[in-house]
């Protein structure tokens, strides 16, 4: 623990201006980041007797080492450098939103020559219009179903549209009316593209305009006795205003808006966003937080309101935002919205009429949601800590390990030979800080030698780190922490525990890296697969936990997470060997002119029978590359047959490669499945 007087700046050395700061640990990371208008008035309170100080404040500053800071110019300025950083540097003491699901989006694929209606999870991807998020995929699943009788867009995927497109036969929806078949010719892309567009201005809550339209429609063709088109016109209005119905109205006024409600006590806040366009509910989701600092409702709006639309640009960033509190100060919140959507931004608090109703409901379901999770996190803390607790005691430790690294080795039959490092912290999973080795001291399958390999690469590196000697470089060509950045955060941290996938070897050998690089207070053990056996360095006999322990259980998690990503990376690896083509040794060929002579083949197939002169057709190839391109393929053996593992059938070679840098060989699906009993 940290006396904050030994870091303290030195009187005047704090700038009396708007500014960003941060506060870093005793390993350079940044477990803290906040912005302020005066970086002298706001650094002054964190410097102030610690009795004074709120208990997590008291945690943070006793926790760091040292505090930096950065000027701007202006409040707005200091908003998206605040933000940059804590999406950067993740720090753990602020306030970080979390989905409490991951939700599903409609998504239009506007990036596409045909543009593909489909659901979406994750990252937004650019030119892709997305819609929600909705609750269920069945909820958008459904809306889609509806819509696609008046506006048949493609849903397929990319390999259904080629074999269409091959075979010259449409998907079962092409035949039923729901797809309009661009993939063989029934119309043309400009107008597939115009009927994406149509879709996705109805998805987008401009419907009066074209239910008019459609109705105008029906009653001009029953005028003009073409009772078989009313009809369908009639059907498509229905299921349009079906699809409609799906959505309550909840404002009258045909309003663009999200409103953001806050539900919190002393520890944790959680909060609900309901979209609403054209009046109707789009979508609807809900983060969680812990409160690791001191923070008012204000704050964790602001905090909301970065995260919701740090990412976003245009229409994404609705005309009025609702919220139960404004920031304080509120303009450079608001202009750093307006400057987001490109057009003025209403944030304010719903005083009265249907926007305070539809607030209130808002609220509810936010205290809905904190009563539900902690109703569920009450069960796994207390379950974590007596995990934690029952290794402690196993192992003999002196405190419960909160930082867990594990380390398997995995190959296939000694070829390809990887390691992975996963890490747990407070019994979660740390995702970001899981590193990937690859076996370089030698060849061959010898899991005792990788280990040791693996953990001598591992901890050397937190050695360099830690001794301050200057950028250190391992044998992967890869540059450590870089000291005063602080990123990217790669072996810097030292864990209690040391769990490796194996028995007796295996923790003796990581127990001998250690020893040689001079750890002496980080604990190792090894968890055998076949008893589930816990082996300790220099015991004889293992420690044996009970099958219900929650302690094995967390072992065991550690275990197989580290077994599922390393074997993840070493298929991936051999993969990306099998893939090899004859066209990666021809010297100073790119990936630009790969792809030009895959576009211009059509399939590699066809590029292995081409002729010299054929070859050289190719734009940027001349008759020198043509030549060497020739060459490489005569000295290569032909490629076995892509198999279908499900059905035996043989996949043709004829469909053009896609992928960056590859030349497209077909790969023999079947062969590492038939070995993959021996597979580590």
């Amino acid at each position: 623990m940290a006396d904050p007087s030994s870091y303290r700046p030195k009187p005047g050395e704090i700038p009396d201006s708007p500014g960003v700061y941060r506060f870093r640990d005793e390993h350079r990371r940044v477990i803290y980041v906040g912005k302020a208008k005066s970086l002298r008035q706001r650094l002054a309170n964190y410097f102030q007797d610690l009795a004074n100080l709120h208990p997590r404040t008291r945690t943070m500053v006793t926790t760091a080492a040292s505090v930096e800071w950065t000027v701007v110019s202006t409040e707005v300025e200091a908003l998206q450098l605040e933000y940059s950083w804590i999406k950067e540097y993740d720090p753990r003491f602020n306030v970080k939103y979390r989905d409490d699901k991951s939700y599903p989006y409609l998504a239009v694929t506007m990036n596409e020559e045909f543009p593909r209606v489909q659901v979406m999870r994750g990252h937004k991807k650019k030119g892709v219009r997305y819609f929600g998020p909705y609750g269920h995929a069945w909820a958008i699943r459904d809306t889609v179903d509806l819509l696609l009788r008046v506006f048949p867009v493609r849903t397929c995927s990319a390999g259904v549209f080629k074999n269409a497109a091959r075979t010259g036969r449409p998907c079962l929806l092409g035949y039923i009316g729901k797809c309009s078949a661009p993939c063989v010719g029934r119309i043309s892309a400009d107008d597939h593209r115009e009927l994406a567009e149509e879709f996705c201005d109805f998805m987008a809550g401009r419907t009066g305009t074209y239910l008019r339209r459609l109705e105008r429609q029906m009653t001009e063709a029953a005028e003009e006795m073409e009772y078989e088109r009313a009809a369908r016109l009639r059907d498509d209005i229905g299921a349009l205003k079906k699809a409609m119905e799906k959505n309550a109205v909840v404002l009258a006024d045909a309003t663009d808006a999200d409103l953001i409600a806050v539900a919190e006590d002393e520890l944790e806040a959680a909060l609900q966003i309901f979209h609403v366009r054209g009046g109707r509910v789009r979508g609807q989701r809900g983060w969680v937080t812990d409160k690791v600092e001191e923070v008012t409702t204000a704050a964790l709006v602001e905090h909301a309101l970065q995260q919701l639309y740090g990412e976003e640009r245009g229409d994404a960033v609705p005309k009025e935002v609702l919220v139960p509190a404004l920031p304080e100060p509120v303009e450079p919140v608001q202009e750093w919205l307006t400057g987001r959507r490109g057009s003025h931004v209403s944030l304010r608090i719903p005083q009265r009429g249907d926007k305070k109703a539809l607030m209130e409901t808002v609220q509810r379901n936010a205290q809905q949601a904190l009563a539900l999770h902690k109703t569920k996190r009450a069960s796994d803390l207390t379950t974590r800590s007596r995990a934690l607790e029952e290794i402690a005691d196993a192992l003999d430790l002196d405190s419960a390990p909160l930082r867990i690294e594990c380390y398997d080795i995995s190959h296939l039959q000694g070829d390809d030979v990887v390691a992975s490092m996963v890490v747990f912290e407070d019994g979660l999973q740390r995702k970001s800080e899981y590193r990937r080795f690859q076996i370089k001291g030698f060849e061959g399958q010898d899991d005792v030698r990788s280990m040791h390999e693996v953990i001598t690469r591992r901890f050397r590196r937190y050695l360099a780190d830690k001794e301050k000697t200057g950028e250190w470089v391992d044998e992967d060509g890869e540059n450590g922490l870089k000291d005063e950045d602080g990123r990217p955060k790669k072996f810097a941290y030292p864990p209690q525990l040391v769990v490796v996938d194996g028995g007796q070897p295996q923790v003796a050998a990581a127990r001998r890296a250690l020893d040689e690089l001079g750890i002496d207070d980080i604990a190792v053990c090894g968890l055998a697969k076949r008893l589930e056996e816990v082996w300790l360095p220099q015991d004889d006999d293992p420690v044996v936990l009970p099958r219900t322990s929650e302690g094995l259980y967390l072992l065991q998690r550690v275990r197989d997470e580290a077994h599922r990503f390393a074997i993840t990376y070493q298929r991936a690896k051999r993969a990306k060997r099998f893939r090899a083509s004859p066209l990666d040794e021809v010297p100073g060929l790119g990936d630009t002119r790969k792809q030009a002579l895959i576009k211009h083949f059509g399939s590699v197939k066809k590029l292995r029978s081409a002729t010299i002169d054929q070859i050289q057709e190719v734009p940027g190839i001349g008759r020198k590359t043509a030549e060497t391109i020739a060459a490489a393929f005569a000295r290569a053996a032909p490629a076995a047959p892509a198999v279908n593992t499900a059905t035996g059938e043989i996949i043709d070679d004829e469909e053009p490669d896609t992928t960056a840098g590859s030349s497209g060989e077909p790969v023999t699906a079947g062969a590492p499945d038939e070995r993959r009993g021996q597979e580590r």
